[in-house]
């Protein structure tokens, strides 16, 4: 099982310049219950190792270890799965080459594709962007707090939300009936990642 409550996705450029694998494991040690490794730029060998390197310190906090895209890379680290968006590859020929046992999460950008996604045995979707945010500018329109009430309403599948999400919103996704957050400069940015992991769970937890 995972648990989607508060899902780091990372990002380098918003890193400020640290070792990713500092902040994922500063953000383990604050709390986050699942870790999105997202490398745009890198080689594949890099994105490789440095997925071998995440999932190696990830296993000590038993926090599941996800890839954005590359299936290739998610088989050659042996991770706990990928997450894939509309324009990647199609959910069943991902599911044949990982097998029944990985998790897979598909994005969702509008409600007709939340109806579509209710006919695949994905483990969890994620609805992309709550929020207008700089880090995805090629994104549709933001669902806002009534649309992640919308879709959670029709969904069949466990759901995270992201797009914009902090400290001064995360518990208004909750309400709507998300599963969970998934922030990416919210913590990737942040001057102590570890205490901005704790704050976010926390508060979490206060309003559950």
């Amino acid at each position: 099982m995972f648990d989607l409550k508060l899902y780091l996705v990372t990002d380098r450029p918003l890193s400020l310049g640290r070792d990713i694998a500092w902040i994922v494991e500063e953000a383990a040690k604050g709390g986050v219950t699942m870790v999105q490794l997202r490398e745009k730029d890198c080689s594949t060998r890099e994105f490789v190792d440095l997925a071998c390197r995440l999932k190696d310190k990830l296993k000590v906090y038993n926090i599941p270890l996800i890839i954005n895209d590359r299936i290739d890379v998610a088989l050659a680290a042996d991770v706990d799965g990928v997450h894939i968006g509309q324009s990647d590859m199609p959910y069943h020929i991902a599911r044949k080459i990982l097998g029944k046992d990985k998790i897979i999460g598909l994005s969702v950008e509008t409600m007709k594709q939340v109806e579509e996604a209710n006919l695949l045995d994905v483990d969890y979707i994620g609805i992309s962007p709550v929020f207008s945010t700089p880090t995805k500018t090629d994104t549709f329109k933001p669902f806002g707090i009534e649309g992640v009430k919308k879709v959670m309403e029709i969904s069949k599948h466990p759901a995270v939300a992201i797009g914009g999400i902090n400290t001064s919103n995360a518990i208004d996704i909750f309400n709507a009936g998300a599963d969970g957050i998934a922030v990416v400069s919210a913590i990737c940015s942040a001057e102590n990642p570890k205490l901005a992991s704790e704050e976010l769970l926390n508060l979490i937890d206060s309003n559950s």
